[in-house]
C-alpha cells in the first residue's frame, strides 16, 4: 500500500472547522484513507497541537490506527536544507527554514503523495512531488 502524508492544514481545517475548507479537507483525507496509508511526521503534529491544550486532545484527535507517525529522514532534513537555500537564492526573507519544507521534503524523499490545501510552496519548491490538493 502507498502512502500519503497529511499535512497539518488539512487537519486543522477539520479540528477548526474552517469555514471555507472543513469540507474539502474532510472529504480529501477519507477519500486517502481510502486508497493509502496515512503518515504525519513531527512538523505536523507540532502544527497541529497549537489547536490542544493538551496532548492527550491531541493524541485523541490524531488516533494512531488512523494516522502513521514517522520521523523525518536525515536525507529529508538535508533536502529541506538545500531547498530553504534555493528559496533564498531567488530572494526569500525567512531567516530559517519553514516547516513546508521539511514537510514537503520528507514527502519527496520516501516516495509518498502529499495531501495539502496550500499547494504553492510545494509546486515551486518540491516541482516533481505528486500532491492532492484543490484545483
Amino acid at each position: 500500500m502507498t502512502a500519503i502524508l497529511v499535512d497539518s492544514n488539512v487537519l486543522l481545517d477539520i479540528f477548526t472547522n474552517d469555514a471555507r475548507w472543513a469540507a474539502w479537507s474532510s472529504g480529501a483525507l477519507e477519500e486517502a484513507a481510502d486508497a493509502a496509508r496515512l503518515v504525519i511526521n513531527p512538523v505536523v503534529y507540532a502544527e497541529a497541537s497549537v489547536r490542544f491544550s493538551r496532548i492527550e486532545e491531541l493524541e485523541e484527535a490524531l488516533p494512531r490506527q488512523d494516522l502513521s507517525r514517522e520521523p523525518i529522514p536525515y536525507e529529508a532534513a538535508f533536502l529541506a536544507g538545500k531547498v530553504f537555500a534555493a528559496y533564498r537564492r531567488r530572494g526569500g526573507h525567512r531567516p530559517a527554514p519553514l516547516p513546508d519544507f521539511f514537510i514537503g521534503a520528507h514527502a519527496s524523499v520516501a516516495g509518498y503523495r502529499l495531501l495539502t490545501r496550500d499547494p504553492g510552496r510545494y509546486r515551486t519548491n518540491f516541482p516533481k512531488l505528486a500532491l492532492i490538493a484543490p484545483a
